[in-house]
């Protein structure tokens, strides 16, 4: 691969743009599939996950248990490891796990090679690239292959902040409370580090007022502080990040 190659995959400029060069990526190292994920964690809630990839659609809808999903030998490995992995049946059936071998194993998904990169802010960026036939046998040739993959996480996942943050970011926002405009206001300037009295005099109210509609928010968010508040609404989208 040229450097060229790999900085048009990070300078994409939308999703179909990206994926369109994952793919051509993907393929030219004769994988037929290539997907990239952004997964937002956060303390007591489910992770959120914007993918994007040309997996079959009958592989996309097929119906996957939540268990099945966290016994994964493939995704329980990418938690804990930041270097290139490759994956095949041997791995599944010494995890015990055969059986998911066996289902995805008919949509081309035999062998294949993942990526996973862990972020602060709980953020994680995953990549994987899956063949219907064997890796190469030569550890040169295996070592490049690895290498080739490695680098492409690296410019998939700038691209990918840009570009599927604001889908994860918006699971976020859809599952928040509602917030009343008073709640908004007052969180917006605490946001910016206004203190409760000094947020009162711009919204012309007491201070026990900004208190009150804090610890309303507080609430609603199921949080421990005003700062976790401020926090969870901003990576939600919900105030400015200014």
């Amino acid at each position: 691969m040229n450097l060229q190659d790999y900085i048009d995959v990070g300078v994409s400029t939308d999703l179909p743009c990206l994926q369109s060069r994952l793919v051509d990526f993907a393929q030219r190292l004769e994988f037929g599939y290539v997907s990239v994920a952004l997964g937002l964690e956060r303390p007591g809630e489910a992770p959120r996950f914007a993918v994007l990839g040309n997996a079959p659609k009958a592989f996309q809808e097929a119906p996957r248990k939540p268990e099945d999903l966290r016994r994964d030998p493939v995704l329980m490995r990418m938690k804990s490891t930041s270097v290139p992995f490759l994956y095949d049946q041997n791995l599944y059936v010494q995890a015990g796990c055969g059986d998911l071998w066996e289902e995805q194993a008919p949509h081309g998904f035999r062998t294949g090679i993942s990526v996973a990169m862990h972020l602060p802010g709980g953020c994680h960026f995953l990549l994987g690239v899956d063949r219907d036939g064997p890796l190469p046998q030569d550890d040169g040739d295996l070592t490049r292959l690895f290498a080739d993959l490695h680098l492409l996480a690296v410019y998939a996942q700038d691209a990918s902040l840009r570009l599927l943050m604001p889908q994860a970011e918006a699971q976020w926002a859809e599952d928040l409370p509602a917030l009343t405009t008073r709640e908004r206001e007052v969180m917006q300037w605490t946001a910016q580090g206004k203190s409760a009295w000094a947020v009162g005099q711009l919204l012309s109210m007491s201070e026990h007022t900004v208190n009150f509609h804090i610890r309303n928010v507080m609430r609603k968010l199921d949080v421990g502080t005003k700062h976790q508040a401020v926090l969870r609404l901003v990576e939600a989208g919900v105030l400015d990040r200014s």
